[in-house]
């Protein structure tokens, strides 16, 4: 009885490092090479981020790449003037040497641009009345340190900002609850120099939706219930879009903690 109880443990120890083996084996480093499609060329600074593992890197002069991966990971490519491009993860690129990503070039047709600079005229008065206008109003609460943007003047915008007040947490939780694994990747993101140097040169948001899995419109949801104004949102670069959601996000967390 005691080698029937010993056999079966040492069965299970067996079975128990085995699958410790698998797992610590199922990331590896996949190496491949970033060639651009019309000419056969190796292309250099090529972005490419594991959005399953929340790694990036950039290819060398030769367009090599090395990355941490495994089999039906997604990686993501990216370079300007290219069209950026998905590619999943299989076992022969882990087998077979001389994996090859191609890129195509974009190809944009520039139509005539006629550039209109502001008439002024010198006289004050005659040029105010010629700038554009920001419709956008700024609500202001008393005993509070910081304006609300609404947006234009209108009924359902001073709703908005009363209930992005009064209720902060039930706001947040519709906007994150519904999305944690998304969100979890934000730390993961923020670590990651490479990942940052990439958004950082980024306008598009084209890569963060990428590796958030939201679109546009719900990350332009986001911040503007957090209280970033239309200018920010416009005009920030990726990597800023980036800390302001993670920001939100904690606050969030604290929110809800509390409830």
């Amino acid at each position: 009885m005691k080698n029937y109880l010993l056999a079966i443990s040492l069965l299970f120890i067996s079975y128990g490092y085995s699958q410790v083996d698998k797992n610590e084996e199922e990331v590896k480093q996949l190496k491949a090479v970033i060639l651009n499609a019309q000419t056969d060329q190796p292309m250099e600074s090529v972005h490419v981020v594991n959005l399953n593992q929340v790694v990036g890197t950039i290819s060398n002069e030769k367009g090599e790449f090395e990355i941490p991966a495994k089999v039906n990971d997604t990686l993501y490519f990216s370079f300007l003037g290219f069209k950026s491009q998905k590619v999943r993860v299989t076992n022969d690129m882990f087998k077979f040497k001389g994996t090859k990503i191609s890129l195509t070039e974009l190809a944009y047709a520039l139509e005539e641009v006629i550039v209109r600079p502001y008439s002024l005229t010198g006289y004050l008065e005659i040029d105010v009345k010629n700038l554009p206008l920001n419709n956008a109003f700024q609500y202001s609460i008393s005993g509070l340190s910081v304006g609300y943007e609404g947006g234009n003047k209108n009924p359902s915008a001073v709703t908005k900002v009363l209930g992005a007040i009064l209720n902060p947490a039930d706001l947040l939780r519709n906007l994150f609850g519904k999305k944690p694994n998304q969100m979890r990747k934000l730390r993961q993101m923020k670590e990651d120099d490479r990942i940052r140097d990439l958004l950082a040169s980024k306008f598009d948001r084209e890569t963060l939706m990428e590796l958030l899995q939201l679109e546009k419109v719900d990350i332009e949801d986001i911040l503007n219930n957090c209280n970033y104004s239309r200018s920010f949102i416009t005009t920030a670069n990726d990597l800023q879009i980036l800390d302001a959601i993670s920001s939100c996000y904690e606050e969030y967390k604290v929110l809800n903690r509390k409830r």
